[in-house]
Order: structure tokens, then sequence, then C-alpha cells
């Protein structure tokens, strides 16, 4: 079995772990299930998960790390390999990610910089890129919007990491990278590709970092509109979790089309269900 982990809300909350989940999932990957933590987080860098999983004792490698940016390179190294040179608004997260599959990556900040300097377009400033891959930019500006805007119009490919339109600190909810995707959209007049949940991509590319088909995956997450959505947009059995963002009611009251196939409270019903659905060993009808 593939078990496809959400972060924040399913194994911690913020900086705290949450109890019993990091031991399950050894427990799961001793039994030979394969572990992929998936995020819609387009800010850091896969190794710097690895570190903060391990710190929690949980069983992680970087090639079972799937975020929107390592989803994003590997989706353009394979689907569009005439994707040579890239515009980024984001952070240096999503960089390396890019770099680590050949693409050239230039700012939003370096090609505004250029704009302002020597008078320039955008699509000249940046070299004209193949791509413009949209993330969490936390320092964004008019002109790294204006950069990103031209490239899109001059027929760059749009690719936001994804489109959440908030993100959550210790100090209260941010604007997240969909509010930045929006303002591109608008500008540059042309909707992305959108590579994280709750459209399919992540969950494909992560089910293939676990060595298995879609079929063989179950996504464990906490939120109904981005987990359970992407679960069922790809076809994947899926189990939401009552740790993080939704409520039982919530969860009872939840749409069809939100419907997970599970729910479980907390870490003591998910190591119940894990075991059962591994004793049955095949995917039920």
């Amino acid at each position: 079995m593939i078990l496809l982990v959400d972060l924040d809300g399913v194994v911690y909350r913020g900086k705290d772990p949450i109890p019993g989940v990091a031991a399950l999932l050894n427990d799961r990957a001793a039994q030979g299930d394969a572990i992929v933590y998936v995020t819609n987080n387009s800010m850091h860098y896969r190794a710097d998960y690895v570190d903060r999983l391990a710190g929690m004792g949980a069983p992680v490698a970087a090639d079972r790390v799937v975020s929107s940016p390592r989803a994003t390179a590997l989706y353009l190294q394979e689907h569009r390999p005439g994707v040579r040179r890239a515009l980024t608004i984001g952070a240096s997260g999503l960089e390396r990610e890019l770099a680590d599959v050949g693409i050239s990556v230039v700012t939003a900040n370096d090609a505004a910089a250029r704009m302002k300097a020597e008078g320039i377009d955008g699509y000249s400033a940046a070299g004209r890129p193949q791509a413009v891959v949209v993330g969490l930019d936390p320092a964004v500006t008019y002109m790294r919007l204006a950069a990103a805007a031209d490239c899109v119009r001059a027929g760059a490919l749009f690719v936001a990491t994804n489109r959440d339109p908030l993100y959550p600190t210790e100090r209260g909810l941010r604007p997240g990278a969909g509010s930045i995707v929006a303002a591109v959209e608008v500008a540059g007049g042309t909707s992305p590709l959108v590579i994280g949940k709750p459209q399919p991509l992540l969950l494909e590319t992560a089910a293939h970092a676990g060595g298995g088909a879609i079929d063989d995956a179950v996504m464990l997450g906490d939120s109904l509109v981005s987990d359970i959505a992407a679960a069922r947009a790809v076809g994947c059995r899926s189990i939401l979790i009552l740790t993080g963002v939704t409520t039982r009611a919530e969860a009872d009251a939840a749409p069809p089309e939100l419907q997970p196939t599970w729910v479980v409270a907390d870490a003591g019903e998910l190591r119940v269900l894990l075991a059962r659905l591994a004793a049955e060993g095949s995917r039920p009808a």
C-alpha cells in the first residue's frame, strides 16, 4: 500500500508533531507500506522536509517527499522538455527544485531589477523564458508581477505550483500562492496549468515516487477541499483525519464530491484502520 501523507494538520501542526502519527508511519513502513509525503507548500526544498520529519521520528527520504515545486519540476521535465529556462515568482525551494531537473532559473526579482535598470520589458529582462512558474513569494512586488505577466503575454507557459488562496502562519492567515497566481492570471490574460492539490498531478507524481500506481494509493489528509478533493479527482481512496482543519460536523456535512472513503479522529483510530486495510490486502470494489 502507498500512503500519500499530507503534512500540516496530519504529521504536525505548526512546530508541534501530532501525537502518535510519526510512530504509526514508522510501523507501517516496517510492514512494507511506501510512505510518501505530499504538500502544496511551495517555499521549501525537499531536503528541508527530510530534516524536519526525521527530527520528529517519521520515516523519510528525499525521494519520498513530493512538494508542489518538486511535482512541478518533474512535470516540466517529463511533459514539457522544451522548457529550458523559467521565470519564477517564489522562494528558494522552488528555484532549487527546477534547477535540479536542469531548468535554468531567473527570478522575477532579478528580472524586475533589469527592467528598471535597462528600461526593457519583463520578457526580455528574463532572457525570453519558455515558462513562468508561480508559487508563494512573501516578498512579492508590483514589478515582479509585471515581469511575470510580460512573459505570459509573450507566450511563456504559465504554471502554478498551487492555487491555495491563503497561507496559515503562527500570526494568522496570509495571502497564499493562489493570490499571486490570480494577479499574474489577470495581468497576463492566461489561466495557468495548476500542479498542486486539489488538481490530480501532485498525487499522481507522489504515487509514482512510491513505486506504484494511483490505484494502490491511499491519501491521508485533514482538508476536504484540498486533500480529499484531490483524491477524488485522481480516483484513489482517502482517509480524512480530524487532527487539522476539518471538524467531525464538517466531515459529516460534506457534499458527495468531497466525501472521504474513511474518517478517523486521531492516530489511534488511524492505526486500527490501516491494519485492517493491510489485512484485507486488496482494494475494495
